[in-house]
């Protein structure tokens, strides 16, 4: 065993994993402990709490640690940007995205070794409506869908998304978007628009198989209308990412995003954000933080 010099705080969202987060974490907190290590563990009360939660850390010289899903990550993200705190996940939410992303292990040892013995490296955020987020800000079909998944009780979770995603698919109009990415307008009538830091939402889906969380700069994918019945057959190309290829779909980059349509919500990491329109803009290298 070494002994280790780097003190964590392990801040839980009591509901990620049906509610079983700390039992999830479980075995990772035991190789912590087989290493070492005697993380503090906190239940959040709120998202309003974690601010403190996350200065208190600071102000203790440990590193904040969510433990949870991506709507945790995204929760933690403003405080641990605003206080200068050193950042990693345990990923035991619905999603997962954000740590897929990172590269950051599943295994507990392997992840354990992450958390006491990896450098800290700078990683973009996205600021919108005057909060942080990690992973992706979108409208369209793919919010429609987060919409429909967060209301789901009796589909098992493995089909959750892809449940969501076709239901959205078959209902969602045709819809006119205006996209303006720096100095650059696209208008277009389609289904969706997802501002992309993270490459991967929707629980695997790799919608933007070239976004890059170090490059401060967002992959903008634009999907304009098609024929659904192909959208719907061709739904397994989004996991490996080559639905990219469609004449449909034009992916962009830059570093503000402002999305535009009548009616159509947007969401970010799996969260309710505001009805359209929004604004988002890429911090490079917002959050340091601990990966695979």
């Amino acid at each position: 065993m070494i002994e280790s010099q780097r003190h964590l705080h392990l801040i839980v969202n009591p509901r990620s994993g049906g509610g079983k987060a700390v039992h999830l974490a479980a075995p990772v907190i035991a190789a912590l402990r087989g290493l070492g290590a005697d993380p503090r563990v906190t239940h959040s009360p709120s998202i309003a709490a974690a601010d403190d939660l996350v200065r208190e850390s600071v102000e203790r010289g440990e590193t904040v640690v969510a433990v949870g899903g991506d709507g945790m990550v995204s929760s933690l993200a403003g405080p641990v940007a605003r206080h200068g705190a050193t950042f990693s996940i345990i990923p035991v939410g619905r999603g997962n995205d954000f740590a897929r992303q990172l590269g950051i292990p599943h295994r507990p040892d392997e992840l354990a070794e992450v958390l006491l013995r990896a450098d800290p490296v700078p990683v973009d955020a996205i600021e919108v409506a005057g909060e942080f987020v990690v992973g992706s800000v979108y409208a369209g079909v793919d919010s429609v869908t987060s919409e429909t998944v967060n209301s789901l009780r009796r589909v098992p979770a493995l089909l959750q998304y892809q449940y969501g995603a076709v239901r959205a698919l078959a209902s969602f109009p045709r819809t006119a978007f205006r996209v303006t990415v720096d100095d650059a307008v696209h208008e277009y009538e389609g289904f969706s628009v997802v501002a992309a830091n993270s490459g991967y939402y929707g629980k695997g889906m790799h919608i933007a198989p070239d976004a890059d969380v170090h490059d401060g700069l967002f992959d903008v994918v634009m999907i304009a209308a098609g024929n659904r019945a192909r959208f719907i057959a061709n739904l397994p190309r989004v996991y490996n990412g080559t639905h990219v290829t469609r004449d449909e779909i034009v992916v962009v980059r830059g570093r503000t995003v402002t999305i535009e349509a009548s009616g159509v919500p947007a969401y970010a990491d799996g969260e309710p954000l505001s009805e359209l329109p929004v604004t988002a803009t890429m911090r490079a290298g917002a959050l340091s933080m601990l990966t695979g």
